[in-house]
């Protein structure tokens, strides 16, 4: 495979989207592997560079921009970068395998408008945001501050739904990933 696919996936925080994409990635016959991102950020608790993220110094992280090494990117906060190298397709191509990313709704759409024909763009909807906020509680890992400006955020990232493929609304989580199989079996 010189060329695969690549399947875009992007949700509000608590719609289970992470849980999705690792069932897909754990079906050998997808012939999928993940693309990791880069980070200007350091890591946290026991992030593995090269498995989790690739960490990178802003200063390294500005060159790579500079010199056109970064398929989409993004300034998260000031000096606070995140972004999907180039260098991952090719990796991921090489191994004859498809890529997958779990990516927000700026970067994902921006990787579609890069790799039209190649690219499905899934956007997992969680119900309601009620349920959305429900589930981010019963995770007990955010504050309730964090859980707010999830919940904030979750009102403008589901404005982006429409420019998506497919909205794959998760009710149901094993439906959700029989409907997510099908999806990339199906764009294979």
């Amino acid at each position: 495979m010189e060329k695969g696919k690549l399947f875009v996936f992007s949700a509000p925080s608590g719609s289970g989207k992470t849980t999705i994409v690792r069932y897909l990635l754990a079906q050998e016959e997808l012939k999928l592997d993940f693309s990791i991102s880069a980070t200007s950020r350091a890591p946290r608790g026991a992030e593995v560079d090269g498995k989790d993220y690739y960490f990178l110094d802003v200063e390294s992280f500005k060159n790579k921009i500079n010199d056109q090494k970064f398929l989409e990117w993004e300034e998260v906060y000031a000096n606070n970068f995140y972004g999907t190298l180039k260098s991952e397709l090719e990796r991921i191509w090489a191994l004859g395998k498809h890529v997958v990313f779990d990516i927000d709704v700026v970067g994902g759409l921006n990787i579609k408008s890069q790799f039209p024909e190649e690219t499905l763009a899934i956007f997992v909807k969680p119900p309601s945001l009620e349920e959305m906020e429900r589930r981010l509680r019963n995770r007990q890992t955010d504050s309730e501050d964090k859980i707010l400006e999830r919940v904030a955020k979750a009102e403008k990232e589901l404005s982006y739904a429409k420019d998506f493929d497919v909205v794959l609304v998760n009710d149901d989580l094993k439906v959700a990933k029989k409907e997510a199989f099908d999806l990339v079996a199906n764009f294979i």
